[in-house]
């Protein structure tokens, strides 16, 4: 069952209480780990070891976190989907930097730009796999290019950083289990390094930010701490 986030305070209540139930079972201890719904809109905001993981429905390119990551290709051309909308709203400068800096990116790795145009100060750049079977590393990579581009985040201090959902476009991922491995790997990572301070997922379609809000309450619910 989905909770639909937007359609009165039930269903938000409904989730809130979830969250707040799992966690008191399962050991969660505030305020290193705690739970809350904004009610304005559809924000979902989860805290843990003094950072934050939130969901939002919304345009990607909008966003004013220190660093979006765009969802590339190896060869690092603009193509379609979110892609194409961060060069577009970026700017020729971010190919600039691409083509001076890099020749390729393989899946599961990342590089960095500065942002152009956009709001965000820099472009984090990460190629997720091409969903086959589920079976040829697909969990494996898509793991790999959320870690990498934390890792980034680190490297260049910065304390915010936005990720649209990889690989669920024209890469074909199941945005069920791209859901769990992407808020699983960012969670696990934001326990190990307690940075970046903040991440927030950008879900363009309401069904896929519904997705990812199940998903998370689920992950929390089921996690020991």
């Amino acid at each position: 069952m989905c909770y639909n986030l937007n359609k009165g305070d039930g269903s938000v209540a409904q989730l809130e209480r979830a969250l707040a139930s799992g966690a008191r079972s399962r050991g969660f201890k505030s305020p290193q780990t705690r739970f809350t719904l904004k009610r304005e809109g559809k924000t979902v905001k989860v805290y843990i070891e003094g950072c934050e993981i939130e969901l939002i429905q919304g345009d990607i390119t909008e966003q004013e976190t220190e660093a979006i990551v765009n969802a590339a290709n190896e060869e690092l051309i603009p193509g379609g989907g979110v892609d194409g909308a961060i060069h577009r709203k970026g700017g020729p400068v971010i190919l600039e930097e691409l083509r001076a800096k890099y020749k390729r990116c393989p899946t599961g790795e990342a590089v960095i730009t500065k942002g152009g145009n956009l709001k965000a100060k820099h472009v984090i750049h990460t190629v997720g796999p091409i969903y086959k079977d589920g079976k040829s590393e697909e969990p494996e990579l898509l793991k790999k290019a959320y870690q990498n581009s934390l890792k980034l985040a680190l490297d260049y201090d910065l304390n915010s950083v936005a990720f649209p959902a990889l690989s669920t476009g024209a890469y074909g991922y199941p945005m069920k289990e791209a859901a769990e491995i992407a808020l699983k790997t960012v969670y696990d990572f934001l326990k190990k390094h307690k940075a970046p301070k903040k991440v927030v997922f950008v879900l363009w379609k309401e069904e896929h930010y519904q997705v990812f809000a199940e998903t998370l309450k689920s992950l929390i619910t089921s996690l020991e701490v």
